[in-house]
């Protein structure tokens, strides 16, 4: 029984240090927690709150230890929802001096993967979502078109007036403008913003989101379809972003090239 109860002690140690967040101590099949909510899973985690290898928190964020020196933790019974939990030093001292560092550091890599891979869909919804707004815009700008030339654009002043609030939104939004560029016009623009970023001798490749602004395309869609058809063309390189996918700034701006995600741009050099 010991060995049994150790043994769920140091799977729920390892999960807890792989979490980057607080989780529940006893979960449910939706959210399953640390320890399962059996006789034997009870008894695991109470020994971890008499051993101090857990901190215990309030969904309010207020702490429920007690503050004595031997780290023993007392738990605030909520009816709406189950406490939260956090491996602590002495949670994490115990379980590298039970189990194989490599074995806590697999985990960790494991749990990386699934938040990366969580990130990833996150950033291909977001870039989706905008596609599909930058596409719905375009069809009502259609409509709103057809509908000034059967009816004038002043005499009855509906049309007109619809067509004014439109275009006050798209400004707003800063998806068009009277100076926005043809497709052609775009590619250059972007190849003499690339090519003065150079020459201003800056620390970095130029960032999308920066290359965006300045050259003012009509959409992030025609934006994309400009740099990869320069890439393809081999005028420009792309670059891929390194860091983790959750410190992306701004990632509607980004781009998705094979398995890579591309956050900065250079010219190449003919």
């Amino acid at each position: 029984m010991a060995d049994k109860s150790n043994q769920l002690i140091l799977a729920a140690l390892s999960r807890a240090a792989a979490a980057a967040d607080a989780v529940p101590l006893h979960g449910n099949k939706s959210n399953p927690g640390l320890f399962p909510t059996n006789a034997a899973g009870k008894q695991a985690a109470h020994r971890c709150q008499e051993e101090g290898y857990l901190s215990f928190a309030t969904t309010d964020g207020g702490s429920t230890e007690n503050g004595e020196a031997g780290g023993a933790l007392t738990l605030v019974k909520k009816k709406t929802a189950a406490p939260l939990c956090a491996i602590t030093e002495k949670g994490l001292a115990y379980l590298l001096g039970q189990v194989s560092p490599r074995q806590v550091l697999e985990d960790f890599v494991r749990a990386l993967e699934t938040r990366q891979h969580e990130s990833l869909e996150l950033l291909t919804a977001t870039r989706r979502m905008q596609q599909s707004i930058e596409a719905m815009k375009a069809n009502v700008d259609k409509v709103l078109q057809h509908t000034c030339k059967l009816e004038g654009s002043t005499e009855r002043g509906g049309a007109g007036n619809l067509k004014s609030l439109f275009a006050e939104f798209l400004n707003e939004s800063g998806s068009a403008s009277p100076a926005t560029p043809s497709t052609p016009d775009l590619a250059d623009a972007v190849l003499e913003e690339l090519a003065r970023w150079q020459h201003a001798g800056a620390s970095e490749d130029c960032p999308l989101p920066h290359l965006y602004r300045q050259v003012a395309p009509s959409s992030i869609g025609t934006f994309h379809d400009t740099l990869r058809r320069l890439h393809d063309l081999n005028r420009i390189y792309l670059h891929p972003w390194t860091g983790p996918l959750y410190d992306i700034p701004e990632p509607p701006y980004v781009l998705l090239i094979g398995h890579e995600i591309a956050y900065y741009a250079s010219i190449r050099k003919q």
